[in-house]
């Protein structure tokens, strides 16, 4: 699998992925709508590194809350994108500028969470891909912790693994199975250029009726 994200965040968009999906049979890949980047007209898109967090409601010398997440974290490599399941709680922030200050070093590709998110002046300021559930400016220590990484998990009601690709613009997030990205990938790079000429022949006046019928493309 030779992936060019730079490519990908040129030429496609998660319209045409989850169309593409749809196509192969693939129709529970995006996320439900909520989860955004946290600066406009921001694209991500990387491979999966997954982490699940639970609720906790204390904090002592035992529990030790922030050892998965470190250890994620400072594995990440480049074109990773932290995948952090929080099962929707908004009550956790498990994501910051610190964080973020690392995971830039490793040239990873962003972060994801259906969890909150804090410090996002400082995270913007440093351009680094972050999309959440919200903001919320609480730490997870005494409310939350990663308790497995890189174990299949789900985020926003969609299954995600280590390794699936993730992708996400200002319309919403999409995650690619591991073993089709390379199909969805070429697919989606074909339709978009049969959509550029559907809007090529709409720009000149051929109406919707015909153009649908001759490419089958809306």
């Amino acid at each position: 699998m030779n992936l060019n994200f730079e490519e990908y965040k040129t030429k496609l968009y998660s319209a045409v992925l989850a169309d593409t999906l749809d196509s192969l049979g693939y129709h529970k890949q995006t996320l439900t709508p909520g989860i955004k980047s946290i600066k406009p007209d921001v694209i991500i898109c990387g491979l999966a590194r997954v982490g699940l967090y639970m609720p906790i409601y204390h904090d002592d010398e035992n529990t030790n809350v922030y050892e998965h997440e470190i250890a994620l974290i400072d594995s990440l490599k480049e074109n990773e994108i932290a995948v952090l399941c929080c099962h929707g709680n908004e009550k956790i922030a498990p994501w910051g500028e610190l964080l973020s200050t690392r995971a830039t070093y490793l040239k990873s590709a962003g972060c994801l969470t259906d969890g909150c998110v804090r410090d996002t002046k400082m995270i913007n300021e440093i351009g680094f891909p972050v999309f959440a559930k919200g903001t919320n400016p609480v730490d997870t220590k005494f409310r939350g912790k990663m308790m497995m990484a890189d174990v299949p998990g789900e985020i926003a009601n969609v299954y995600v693994e280590s390794r699936d690709l993730v992708f996400g613009d200002n319309d919403g997030v999409v995650i690619v199975p591991s073993k089709v990205i390379d199909e969805v990938i070429s697919k989606a790079l074909e339709k978009v250029s049969s959509e550029n000429t559907v809007r090529d022949e709409l720009k000149k006046g051929d109406s919707l009726t015909a153009v649908f019928e001759k490419h089958k493309i809306l």
